[in-house]
C-alpha cells in the first residue's frame, strides 16, 4: 500500500454501545473507535498512519455489521481481515497474543507478557492494549489485572464498558 491509498471509514449508528466508526484499509481493519472520540481516530489516521480518509460504508460494511452482531450477542468470532501491517512490532506481537483469547475468556497482562517472551513487561502489556486502534474486535476488555479484577479501559465509559462486554460474553470475573 502507497502512502497515499486512503483508509475508508464507516459509521455504524446505534449499537448498545453508542455509535462506532470502522476503519479500513486495502488490507483489512485498521481502527475502530466510539463516535464520540471520532476526532481521536481522525488524528490516529492523519498522524500516525499518514493516510488520507474518505468516507465509504460499502467498504466498511463487513466490518461494521460484524461489529453489530457481536454487540447484540450474535457473533462471537469476526471473520474480515486486519491490517496487522500498520502497527509496531511489540504492540502487534501483543496484540495478536490478545487477539487469541478466546470469546468470554480473560487473561492478565502478566500471562500475556509471558506469552509475549517479556515476563516482565506486564507494564508494556498494558499499554499496548491501551493504544489498541480496534478495540472489541482486538478484544483488549478480556485482558485484566492479576488480581482477576478489571483495569483500565479507554473506550466508552471506560471500565463500565469493559464489564458490559466480559458480562455480555459471559466471561466469569473476580
Amino acid at each position: 500500500m502507497t502512502n497515499d491509498s486512503p483508509i475508508y471509514l464507516g459509521l455504524l449508528k446505534r449499537t448498545p454501545l453508542g455509535g462506532l466508526w470502522a476503519a479500513v484499509s486495502e488490507n483489512g481493519l485498521v481502527a475502530v473507535e466510539w463516535d464520540d472520540a471520532k476526532p481521536d481516530l481522525d488524528a490516529y489516521l492523519t498522524k500516525r498512519l499518514k493516510r488520507p480518509s474518505v468516507v465509504d460504508a460499502t467498504r466498511v460494511s463487513v466490518p461494521l455489521r460484524e461489529l453489530d452482531e457481536y454487540l447484540r450477542g450474535r457473533r462471537k468470532v469476526f471473520t474480515f481481515p486486519i491490517d496487522w501491517g500498520l502497527l509496531r512490532p511489540f504492540q502487534r506481537a501483543v496484540l495478536q497474543l490478545v487477539f487469541a483469547i478466546p470469546y468470554g475468556e480473560t487473561r492478565s497482562y502478566g500471562e500475556i507478557a509471558r506469552q509475549a517472551g517479556r515476563p516482565r513487561a506486564a507494564r508494556a502489556v498494558g499499554r499496548a492494549n491501551a493504544t489498541n486502534p480496534m478495540p472489541l474486535v482486538i478484544p483488549c476488555h478480556r485482558v485484566v489485572g492479576s488480581d482477576g479484577k478489571l483495569h483500565g479501559y479507554g473506550g466508552g465509559e471506560g471500565l463500565k464498558t469493559k464489564e458490559w462486554l466480559l458480562k455480555t460474553e459471559g466471561a466469569v470475573m473476580a
